[in-house]
């Protein structure tokens, strides 16, 4: 019966340390890389080009809000997908912007972002994405890059909105730490 009692409190404190452990990176290099993507979009900024309100697509409040009020579980997931949306707007053409290759150093930054709060999922790992997300980036790409040719000022709006992104993002990922 010892023995039992002995294997169930060594199963459950090897259980905690492991799930612990699967966040410890958020714990100790998520804010040193969210610092490090800021910077970059940064160094990204084209302040020479003239920019167009036409082409802005209303920045989705309304989801972070949702999000905000969400489960952790959920507003890991709603950031993992912001994340991962960045990168994939990121990968279109992007010849006429004026970042000098710098946007390669950025992109890697966000992977291991995404892939670092992907080891704090565990086990429930798959969640469907938010399709409203999903087509706001849709939206930019279509609105903003295609409509203005993948122009130097379309990016150069896309990094704006991107900026905004990766602050909301970084808000609602140092919201899980408090909690």
């Amino acid at each position: 019966m010892l023995n039992g009692v002995f294997f169930v409190c060594l199963s459950l404190s090897l259980y905690s340390a492991g799930s612990s452990l699967s966040c410890r990176w958020m714990n100790h290099k998520y804010r040193e890389l969210s610092e490090k993507s800021l910077d970059l979009i940064d160094t990204m900024a084209n302040n020479s080009t003239n920019t167009t309100e036409d082409a802005e697509v209303d920045f989705p409040n309304h989801l972070y809000n949702q999000a905000s009020k969400a489960s952790a579980e959920d507003k890991l997931h709603f950031t993992v997908q912001v994340l991962e949306e960045i990168v994939s707007l990121f990968e279109e053409d992007h010849s006429n912007a004026s970042w000098e290759n710098k946007e390669e150093n950025f992109l890697h930054v966000v992977t291991q972002q995404v892939e670092g709060l992907h080891s704090c999922f565990g086990s429930q790992g798959h969640k469907k994405k938010n399709k409203k997300l999903h087509m706001y980036f849709k939206r930019l790409s279509s609105h903003v890059l295609e409509k203005m040719g993948h122009s130097a000022e379309s990016w150069e709006l896309i990094r704006k909105e991107m900026k905004t992104h990766l602050i909301r993002a970084d808000l609602l990922a140092l919201s899980l730490l408090t909690n």
